[in-house]
């Protein structure tokens, strides 16, 4: 029986994942950033190579089943529990009117599972109507989120549902994982990928897979917004405030320890943008592209694209990422439940 508490994500958990959804989940595509478009870092005077600029690729995981790339880990989820003969009669139930509620829905229905989805009464009525086109079985209990898990945890432990996190499950971050192996195939000489840090069930799932493969991973986060950043800085797990336009999908108080260990390990570095460069990452991709994300995908771009500098109060931390001379980098573009009529209409 799979428990984040005493299961560390590996490698080998991520070839698993790989190979358990495979065909079963949509591969990533990649689109090239315009060259020149991206700023390189400042050139060390004794580098005498010759200048090269920067290759940057998106990855379009918004184009995943239900909007972004929780479906690989929703589906990592539900078919290693049917593998191992956990996956109980009562199905599998959550507490998320997110992305990962959406997840959850459709990979049970993928699989003829019961899915049980709480929501506060005050859920969009859209999200409820989706979620109900998955089949789920939406339950409407509380005024605020915390109800609805409470409910949700009620739920489970009397009728022996199988109880699914949003992020915090090595089963769930292995899934996601599974985007940086298709990256790399499409890349093989990648250094670096960018990924927006929320709970930190993507993240963790990546920056593993790309330590094993040499490959340096910048976990950004809005600079009001950063569970992740905090627990380096501490050394462990730590409640923080919550305050950016990003906060509907990296809005986590609390990253997961198992994300923390991921950031201890070589060649991962963390990175905060304010929210003014979030909102105007968002806007160039609509601009310039016609793509339409949510401001948590447009977190990781905001990384390549606002000011580079060290922060006074993060000494350890920088605002942004600048690549190196000939750097290839991949921005992951996580998501892109979101409303288009919060985009400008071009000029």
């Amino acid at each position: 029986m799979w428990s984040s508490t005493v299961h560390q994500l590996t490698y080998g958990d991520i070839k698993a994942a790989a190979q358990r959804i495979a065909g079963q989940v949509r591969p990533v595509t990649l689109a090239p950033v315009d060259p020149g478009a991206i700023r390189t870092a400042h050139r060390d005077p004794l580098d005498d190579r010759a200048p090269e600029p920067c290759r940057v690729w998106l990855a379009l995981e918004y184009m995943q089943h239900t909007g972004s790339f929780k479906a690989r880990g929703a589906r990592n989820f539900l078919a290693a529990h049917q593998e191992d003969g956990t996956l109980p009669e009562a199905g599998v139930t959550i507490a998320s009117g997110g992305n990962a509620g959406l997840a959850c829905a459709w990979a049970a229905q993928r699989q003829g599972v019961r899915a049980t989805v709480f929501l506060p009464t005050t859920a969009p009525p859209v999200k409820v109507a989706r979620l109900r086109a998955y089949g789920a079985d939406v339950r409407l209990t509380g005024g605020e989120y915390a109800e609805a898990l409470a409910a949700c945890d009620d739920f489970a432990a009397t009728t022996g549902a199988l109880a699914s996190h949003a992020y915090d499950h090595p089963l769930i971050a292995a899934g996601a994982g599974t985007l940086l192996e298709e990256i790399r195939q499409q890349v093989p000489g990648l250094d670096t990928v960018i990924v927006a840090v929320g709970g930190g069930g993507l993240f963790a799932g990546i920056a593993i897979a790309a330590q094993h493969h040499g490959i340096r991973t910048i976990a950004v986060e809005p600079d009001n917004c950063r569970a992740l950043n905090a627990a380096i800085e501490a050394g462990r797990p730590v409640d923080v405030t919550v305050n950016s336009v990003a906060a509907d999908s990296l809005g986590a108080r609390r990253t997961s320890a198992m994300a923390l260990h991921a950031a201890q390990q070589d060649r991962v570095h963390s990175a905060l943008v304010p929210d003014a460069e979030i909102i105007r990452a968002r806007q160039a991709l609509w601009d310039h592209r016609r793509v339409a994300v949510e401001h948590g995908a447009a977190t990781a771009l905001a990384a390549l694209t606002s000011p580079h500098r060290h922060l006074p109060d993060h000494p350890d931390t920088a605002s942004g990422y600048r690549p190196g001379n000939g750097e290839q980098v991949c921005v992951v573009l996580c998501g892109a439940n979101t409303d288009p009529t919060t985009l400008s209409p071009p000029a």
